[in-house]
Formats: structure tokens, sequence, C-alpha cells
């Protein structure tokens, strides 16, 4: 049986320390850390009867890991995820059997999205004082949970979407604009839920975890003003792009004639509880602990990578090689890089810092691998959760009629690493931390 070559263990063992940070972050895992009795502002035998509802690419995973705990307790639950979810669920998470899961659009909201968003609304509006609305919030909750506001519209709100999402904008500014459109953001749920209790179990997917922006801060109080999502329009220079009806709901917001999402001296928040359950580091921390045991020297842990995504890339190929040893060494990088989209390809940010990174890796003369994937297992429109590079990458994807430099400057990385089989597929995980970016170099011996 012929040996492996360091090249190919270095693909290997970056894809393993990859695995096990999506591992460390998976519902069952992070619920099993936790003492149920701190989920809610009482312990959990206090209540009446427990509601439970979900947003987010880990809400069905969370929701049938929370079922076994609460048993006869939990009354009724609802959950969104994005479409497809349902059919991938990890072994290691039970499904849900009392609480209805449904699907809807991501990254863009749609009507059955729309329609899962209002039966939320609704189970919050129904909890007596003496119950507990048990919110499970991870990423991607505010396309799921989008209930436009006022006399906006569905088609309204995808167009604003997306114009944001390409726009560059940091996911603190897009959310900032979108809690103040629909009727769940900013607090909005946890003041539907009012006199009953709320407790929220949080898997963050941003960086500095900052609750108020995760699935956009539906049970915690909102910082932001409708004047400052319409100064995130004016900066991007998306204000006359948008939608009229949005920017007269929006005008008018900032203008005192809609009611603001509710701030931290709201009473609705007088009986909330929030716990975060996972974040960035958490999967760090799990990488850096399976790159040790496969005898790396991980030699940087860097959380809150944020930047365009090419450049981020190239950083990264640039620290490894200034920092070349003669043992095997792991960097590690966490984070959310964006991409400003000028180009018509096909990609995600993921698999646009491993492009970045290709080109900065040419000259490598040790086997060396940079792998960025998204903790979710999707980057992007595409089927990949990231991709990885190594030295030969540039010169594999010309051989197979791939220009580097014109895939990326078309935003079109996802062609390019699909000819050369250098994409990383995963699949959905069922959970949403951001990014990991795993660079490994291994000396051969």
């Amino acid at each position: 049986m012929p040996h492996s070559s360091p090249q190919d263990t270095a693909i290997s063992d970056a894809k393993a320390i990859f695995q096990a940070a999506v591992r460390r972050v998976q519902a069952d895992r992070l619920l099993d850390s936790t003492d149920p009795d701190a989920w809610a502002p009482r312990p959990l035998d206090h209540y009446d009867g427990i509601r439970v509802v979900g947003l987010g690419k880990a809400a069905m995973a969370m929701m049938g890991k929370v079922e076994r705990v609460l048993g006869d307790v939990m009354t009724d639950g609802y959950a969104i995820v994005p479409e497809g979810y349902p059919e991938h669920l990890p072994a290691s998470c039970p499904a849900p059997t009392v609480g209805t899961v449904v699907e809807g659009g991501h990254p863009l909201p749609t009507q059955a999205g729309v329609r899962g968003a209002r039966r939320i609304i609704e189970q919050a509006e129904a909890a007596g004082a003496d119950e507990l609305l048990l919110v499970l919030v991870s990423g991607g909750g505010t396309a799921l949970g989008t209930l436009p506001a006022g006399d906006l519209e569905l088609p309204d709100l995808t167009r604003t979407y997306y114009l944001l999402l390409r726009s560059g904008a940091s996911v603190h500014q897009v959310n900032a604009v979108r809690k103040h459109l629909t009727q769940m953001g900013g607090g909005q749920l946890a003041r539907a839920a009012a006199p009953a209790e709320v407790g929220s179990l949080i898997v963050s997917d941003v960086v500095g975890n900052d609750m108020s922006v995760i699935a956009s801060g539906p049970t915690v109080p909102s910082p932001t003003t409708y004047e400052d999502a319409v100064h995130v329009l004016y900066v991007h220079d998306l204000w006359t792009e948008v939608p009229t009806p949005v920017r007269t709901h929006l005008s008018a917001g900032a203008h005192g004639r809609r009611p603001e999402t509710p701030g931290p001296e709201a009473d609705c928040f007088d009986h909330t509880k929030s716990m975060l359950l996972g974040s960035n580091k958490t999967a760090l921390t799990a990488a850096q602990e399976a790159a040790e045991a496969r005898g790396y020297e991980v030699r940087r842990v860097v959380e809150e990578v944020e930047g365009e995504a090419r450049s981020v890339g190239k950083a990264h190929v640039e620290t490894m090689l200034q920092g070349a040893s003669d043992v095997p060494t792991c960097w590690l990088w966490g984070g959310e890089p964006t991409v400003t989209v000028t180009g018509d390809g096909k990609g995600g940010r993921n698999q646009e810092v491993a492009l970045g990174g290709a080109l900065a890796l040419e000259n490598a003369s040790q086997p060396t691998v940079l792998l960025s994937g998204g903790t979710d297992g999707i980057d992007g429109p595409t089927d990949a959760a990231g991709a990885w590079t190594s030295p030969d990458t540039a010169d594999r994807a010309r051989a197979a009629s791939c220009n580097p430099e014109m895939h990326l400057e078309d935003n079109d990385s996802y062609p390019l690493f699909d000819a050369i089989d250098q994409l990383l597929r995963t699949g959905p995980t069922h959970t949403n931390v951001m990014d990991v970016h795993v660079g490994v170099v291994r000396p051969g011996v």
C-alpha cells in the first residue's frame, strides 16, 4: 500500500481539523454542555408549559435535542430552517417529533418563510404569563424569519436583502436595516411574547457575538434605529436602489412616525434570559485540539477575521510562508470576510478566500494547504462549504482551462475549484458559527 505524500497528508489533516471544528458546535454537543435549568429566567419545572420556537440553520437540530430534555412540559413547537435541511439532519442529532419544522428561504426570504414567521409570532402572542417561550436562535434566522412590517411586501424585502448581500456591508450593517423592515428582529419577538417569560439559546454567527445582530436579535434589546438603517443604505449607495416602499417605511420610522424597535429600557426584557451556547471561538478551540493531536505546532489562532475575502486569503498565505518551520505547523483563523460582488460568476466568500490564497501560494516550496470553509456547510449560493488550495492549485486550474486571475476578477471561484476537484463539500451541518480557515505546512521527511 503506497504511503501518502506530505502534501496529501496536509490536505487530509486540514479537512479533519475543519470537521473537528464543525462537530464541536453542533446542537447535541453544545446543549449537552449546559444545565437546562439555566436556559430560562427560572428553573424549567416552574412553568405551566413551555412553547419552543426556532429560527436559523441550527433550529431543527436544537429543537430535536431540546424535546428530549423537556419531555411532556413542552406544549408546542415550531421551527424554520433553510430549504433542504430536514433531509440532511446529522445522525448525532435527534429529529423533532413534537415541534413542527418548516422550510424557508435563505439567504433570500420566501413566502413559506413568511408563513412560518407569522406562526412563530402567533406562538409568542399565545404564551401565557406562567408559560415560557424558549427561543432557539442561530445564523440565517433573519431571512428565514422574515415577516414584512407595515405596508411592505415580500418582493420589497427580497430586493433589499439581495442588494445588501452584494454590497460588501457587514452583517451588523445588513441586520440594522433588516430588523427595521420586519416584525421579528430587534427584540420584537420578546415584545410579542410579553408578559410570558422568554429564554433564548443562541448560536453565534457574527463577529463579536453581539446578540442583537445574531438573526437580527429577536429577543434582545435593539441598539439600532430607523435612522441607522437609513444611514447604512446611504453609505453603501443603495438608498436610490431599494424599492420605494422600503424608503418610505424607513423614512417614516426615522421621523418618528413608526414605533422604534424596543431598546434596553423596554419592559418586555424584564423577564428574559439569553444564553450563548457556542461561537466561532468554540470551533477554533476544537480545531486547535485536533491539530495538536495530529502533531502540529499551532502557531496562531486568530478570531474576528474580516475584510475582503480575496485579500484575506492572500494575507493568510503570506503569514504561513513567512512563518515556515521545520516541523508540521498549523495556523487557524475564524471570522466572516465579505465579498464585494462586481462580477457575474458563481462562488462564495470561502471559495474566494481560497482562490485569493492560491495565487499567493504558487511559489511555495513546502507542502502547504489553506482551507477555508463555512461551518454551516454552505458557501454562498453553492453546494460547497468552501475550498482548499495548495502550491499547485493555480497551475492545475490553468491546465483545466481556468484562468485564476480572471475567475477571481469575475467572482467565479466555484467553477474553477469544481474543475480541479478542490471544493470542500460537507452538506448542511445544522450549525453556523461563521467560517474557519485552516492553514497547514508539513515539511517533507
